[in-house]
């Protein structure tokens, strides 16, 4: 039977009777704590122990008078006893306990006075036993009702998914796979988590069942939990009166989790002890937001190893249900707890507000997004309520009355069946969650079991089904969540069929990240309810370079805008070894005008800050629509930048496992080179340093056969060059480029020569998204720049400074391409910046600037590229010139210069909006040092 929070009260007014004036430590402690946790109806066997020992941190022995692992340690003396020091025993003992027990509560007692602690909360009450009654709520984490602050590292989601996955490897060791062990351990979490959290009464009977109704072989177990699934599934009325009252004691739950049979594994000694490990640990701490993508990674072993791989913090999530729909429901709420007439009837209002919402999320995973935006909802609905009875006498109302927010104004789509599940369970989990919040808040218990409400997540893929057929959208208010990142050339047949089902396949859409089919869809779908607001996080791709050109006019055309954003930030995942991706947030309404909310970061791992603005623009820069036109030649009086050369050398050869792969036969690695050198010495005048971006940064080595020049004598004579050359040939005959195989015939020299003969300014065409600066680089003419390398030759110093200054590093992020995630440096990048006004006396300055940069890297001769422009290496002395480089460029945008990359980047599309044409550079000022530190060939790079 549920015991109701009045119920719990008489029995505690009796407890205060029959144990008053009672006060004998030793003789009087356990039973007077069987009877304590019996006010519940709990059995206390069943959670804690008595006298359990202790080794203090300074090797003394102790035994802690009851102790809950996780939840509660009780410190009990005798009758007018100093509580004060017993408080500190208790403190002694939580501080010689393992991380993962130590509770969240301590209590200490005199059987006459309680004092609680609640460590999370950092809340403590102190009351006498004749007040128990009135105090009986505090114990609510007895029965699985308390406040809970849910964090994104908390161990104990860890904790709890090694648990499960024990159980998981188990299972599936025995031969139990598939849909079966999916659905099975979604069952099974709901079981632990409702066996202490208030849903399953009295706690723990799930534990009770295993432990003393299975055979310690396991070989029943199966039985049990096929018998126990279905009394789930059925209601009380519809039990057979022979029930077993084990079972019989367990709630109906509906909602469709226990619905239909399935197949259960046969369990042995091993795996029931695993289900038993599982149960004994406290879920009542465990987040569902959290825990759903945690689960999820024990279906794979290798991914349970990089614990946190799938998550979203609820810190980011947070970050798009803020201005989506959050911030502006909490300022009204603000607002209606100011008015002086009408208050109640119009938060009331408020409230039939709340319960109006319908949100969608179309690629839910595990429902991270609808179960914090329940969550939020729900949390503003419970003080919206608090407001409205705010009178003491008015809190005997039926709770079950007051709450009008439910799990059924949420949606989501998922094409991975079992993700979906844990979604759908994770709501639930979330739902009695908020119920207990608001038992708590109101002194009566509140469980919504039998669950009457469902969220609708559909198992489907959303760019194949009718988003309609799961929401209708004059139904929706808001769309919202965090598609999958796969850029153009990663997608796999599949998600290649699903972009040519939204974009189609004329134009350039084929360039675009898979994420954008979800813009364009979501676009779609509110085209029948323009009051529909989105919210999605997506790659940073797809507002910068040729992506933002591509995807916006179509966006915009229908009528969409960018209403708030946040600007690149970084979107850490807690795995280990797993890199962070850096993101935005883009939200989109139908308005016709209003302020837009700008999120910019000063720095992408930093804290955002807001700006209001009246437009954003396709690249997330306040100010007009605007679009980056790709432009093949700089502005007049600009040295051309180019890519390097290419060799088009690779030929198809078996490997020895008979496997065909590309071989490279004019360039060779460090390796390769001293092989070939062993052979034919007198090679060694035709082998060329090769460089690339990635040999540029790192430092590496790698070479060239650079036969340019060469007589057929040089190359007859030697048998190394023969067979290289003639593989060259072979291989350029096959290729399906004209212009490749019609270089066959000269096989020595490489099919793109674009080779400067003078030093030059290298820029490698692609570089980590975690750098502030593109490390740029003076090259010796006689190392050869590879396709990889952009070239500038005889480029001055003044001209250095400008490339590798903020200003432009603001610009390149903004308008340049991506691979993957890095930064894809491309000529257009140069040729579109909006270059300053120049004169003589400011060139000078940036001369010297340079010169400073170059300096303070030859302060660090060992060191590479790839060190010394590293966010978290960089040496101080060349951090200190890149600062006071950036100072100097900034000033000749703007006397008082700028804060932020986003200042910088919105002055540069205001000059080239306005087509400003740049006054030609002079001529060198002849202060040019860079001499000294320039890379040369026989130099390390870097």
């Amino acid at each position: 039977m549920r015991l109701s929070w009045n119920d719990i009260r008489a029995r505690a007014a009796q407890f205060a009777a029959d144990w008053a004036g009672e006060g004998y430590e030793k003789g009087e402690t356990q039973p007077f704590y069987e009877e304590f946790f019996q006010l519940f109806g709990v059995k206390r066997r069943s959670v804690a122990r008595f006298e359990a020992h202790v080794q203090k941190l300074d090797n003394r022995h102790g035994f802690i008078d009851l102790f809950w692992p996780g939840v509660l340690l009780v410190e009990h003396k005798s009758s007018g006893r100093d509580l004060t020091a017993a408080y500190g025993q208790a403190g002694e003992y939580f501080d010689a306990l393992k991380e993962a027990e130590r509770p969240r509560f301590i209590l200490v007692s005199d059987f006459q006075t309680f004092e609680l602690y609640d460590l999370d909360e950092r809340e403590s009450v102190a009351f006498e036993l004749k007040e128990l009654p009135a105090h009986i709520d505090k114990f609510g984490f007895i029965l699985g009702i308390q406040k809970r602050t849910f964090k994104d590292q908390d161990p104990v989601n860890e904790q709890a998914a090694e648990l499960v996955g024990r159980l998981h490897d188990a299972l599936e060791d025995s031969g139990y796979v598939g849909e079966d062990l999916e659905r099975f351990l979604v069952r099974l979490v709901f079981c632990l988590f409702a066996d202490d959290t208030g849903v399953f009464e009295p706690r723990s009977i799930f534990l009770d069942l295993l432990e003393t109704r299975t055979s310690a072989d396991g070989a029943d177990l199966g039985g049990w939990l096929t018998k126990l699934f279905e009394v789930l599934d059925t209601p009380e009325v519809r039990r057979s009166r022979h029930l077993d009252e084990d079972l019989a004691a367990f709630p109906y739950i509906n909602g469709d989790l226990f619905k239909g049979a399935t197949r259960i594994p046969d369990f042995d000694a091993k795996m029931r002890e695993a289900l038993i490990d599982a149960s004994r640990f406290d879920w009542s701490p465990i987040s569902p937001a959290i825990f759903g993508s945690l689960f999820q990674s024990v279906m794979n072993r290798d991914e349970r190893r990089r614990h946190g791989a799938h998550y979203t913090s609820e810190k980011n999530i947070l970050k798009v249900i803020g201005p989506l729909f959050l911030d502006e429901l909490r300022a009204d709420f603000e607002r209606l707890k100011k008015l002086r007439t009408s208050r109640a009837a119009k938060l009331q209002e408020f409230q039939d507000k709340l319960s109006a919402l319908r949100f969608i999320d179309p690629a839910c995973g595990c429902g991270n997004f609808l179960v914090i935006a329940y969550r939020e909802l729900r949390r503003l609905e419970l003080e919206v309520l608090q407001e409205i009875f705010n009178d003491s006498e008015q809190l005997v109302l039926d709770v079950s009355a007051l709450s009008k927010v439910d799990v059924d104004q949420f949606a989501g789509i998922e094409i991975g069946e079992f993700a979906a599940r844990i979604a759908e369970t994770a709501m639930w989990m979330m739902d009695h969650i908020m119920n207990s919040r608001l038992s708590l808040a109101f002194g009566k218990s509140y469980v919504r079991i039998p669950l009457r409400k469902s969220p609708v997540i559909v198992h489907a893929d959303a760019l194949a089904c009718n988003w309609e057929d799961v929401l209708p959208p004059e139904k929706c208010t808001h769309v919202l969540g965090n598609p999958p990142f796969v850029g153009h050339a990663w997608r796999d047949a599949g998600q290649q069929a699903g972009m040519h089902r939204v974009w189609g396949r004329d134009g350039q859409v084929n360039r675009l990240d898979y994420v954008s089919c979800w813009f364009k869809l979501a676009v779609q779908y509110a085209q029948q309810n323009r009051a529909i607001r989105i919210g999605f996080v997506s790659t940073n791709s797809i507002c910068q370079g040729e992506q933002a050109a591509i995807l916006w006019p179509p966006l915009l055309a229908m009528g969409a805008r960018i209403c708030f954003a946040h600007r690149t930030f970084e979107w850490m995942s807690e795995a280990r070894g797993k890199a962070a991706v850096h993101c935005i947030i883009v939200g989109l309404d139908f308005a016709a005008g209003g302020d837009c909310q700008m999120y910019d970061y000063e720095h992408v791992r930093g804290d955002p800050h807001l700006v209001l603005v009246p437009q954003i623009n396709s690249y997330l820069v306040a100010g007009a629509q605007i679009y980056i036109p790709p432009r093949s030649r700089p502005p007049a009086g600009f040295r051309k930048l180019f890519q390097g050369s290419k060799p088009a050398d690779g030929a198809r050869l078996k490997n020895d496992k008979g496997k065909y792969v590309t071989t490279s036969n004019l360039i060779l690695g460090e390796e390769d080179r001293l092989a070939v050198l062993a052979r034919e010495p007198e090679l060694a005048k035709w082998l060329r340093p090769y460089v690339g971006g990635q040999e540029l940064i790192s430092g590496e080595r790698r070479w060239c056969l650079w036969l340019k020049g060469a007589q057929p004598k040089d190359l007859q004579d030697s048998q190394e060059l023969a067979e290289r050359l003639e593989r060259v040939r072979n291989g350029r005959r096959k290729s399906p480029t004209a212009s490749v195989r019609e270089f066959a015939v000269t096989p020595w020299l490489f099919t793109q020569d674009r080779q400067p003969s003078t030093d030059y300014l290298a820029v490698p065409e692609v570089s980590s998204e975690t750098r502030e600066y593109i490390p740029i680089c003076y090259v010796d003419a006689h190392i050869i720049g590879s396709n990889k390398l952009l070239i500038l030759p005889e480029a001055e110093l003044w001209l250095m400074a400008m490339l590798m200054s903020a200003m432009h590093m603001g610009w390149m992020r903004t308008v340049a391409g991506r691979m993957k995630s890095d930064y894809s440096y491309s000529p257009n990048v140069y040729n579109s910046f909006p270059w300053p006004v120049f004169t003589p006396a400011n060139q000078a300055k940036l001369e010297a600037s340079a010169q400073a940069v170059l300096d303070a890297r030859a302060n660090h001769p060992e060191e590479t590229l790839a060190t010394l422009y590293d966010p978290d290496l960089m040496p101080s002395d060349l951090r200190a010139a890149h600062k006071a480089n950036d100072r100097l460029v900034d000033s000749l945008y703007a006397r008082r210069g700028f804060r932020t990359e986003r200042e910088r980047v919105e002055h540069l599309f205001s000059m080239f909006q306005r087509n400003s044409a740049p006054l030609a550079p002079t001529t060198s000022t002849g202060r040019n040092r860079r001499r000294e530190v320039k890379v040369s060939a026989t130099e390390k790079t870097g």
